[in-house]
């Protein structure tokens, strides 16, 4: 775990609502649904969904990855500092990633600059719910997503959103989080 001063979270994604530095781009990346956690599996300190009648669907819930895409329009974002404690704490929040630094990619950035991009597993869990036809997304995380960047960043960082954004192909379901106590 690197220590030091000036470390920041690109945020491009759910944690892109969060107090951020200006916005920042990604050049050579497209933000898309690119990683999934198995929703039958109970892991302590983590979470599972359920429909609004109670129940929990056998399905794979997909959340935002970066991919390469040269050429494409940039992947834009937040830069926020974070804490060498804030990092631990998003290491085991965002246990579907790997954190990378991403300093040179960036357009401009602000000093040590990571992101959560999707590790091998989460991408083979999506991939696995894809073949099975049981992916999903979240209708509630996409909600918040998009909130960060229409609502917290403005119209114009909404639009670029749009642009350097592909989460089709993975249909939306209703579901409510619930949260599992650390064991």
């Amino acid at each position: 775990m690197t220590g030091g001063r000036n470390q920041f979270i690109f945020a491009y994604g759910s944690l892109a609502g969060a107090d951020g530095s200006p916005v920042r781009r990604m050049p050579g990346y497209r933000r898309v649904l690119g990683v999934a956690m198995d929703n039958r599996l109970d892991i302590p300190g983590y979470k599972f969904y359920r429909r609004p009648d109670g129940s929990r669907p056998a399905v794979h819930v997909a959340f935002a990855d970066l991919i390469a895409a040269p050429g494409g329009p940039p992947v834009n974002g937040v830069c926020r500092r974070v804490e060498r404690a804030e990092l631990v704490a998003l290491d085991a929040r965002e246990r579907n990633y790997d954190r990378v630094d991403v300093s040179d990619r960036l357009e401009d950035p602000p000093g040590r600059t990571w992101a959560y991009e999707g590790s091998a597993a989460g991408r083979e869990r999506l991939a696995r719910g894809k073949a099975s036809g049981d992916a999903v997304v979240a209708a509630a995380y996409l909600e918040v997503v998009e909130a960060a960047f229409l609502q917290a960043l403005g119209p114009a960082e909404w639009e670029a959103f749009r642009r350097s954004t592909d989460f089709g192909g993975v249909p939306v379901q209703v579901l409510q989080r619930v949260d599992l106590r650390g064991g």
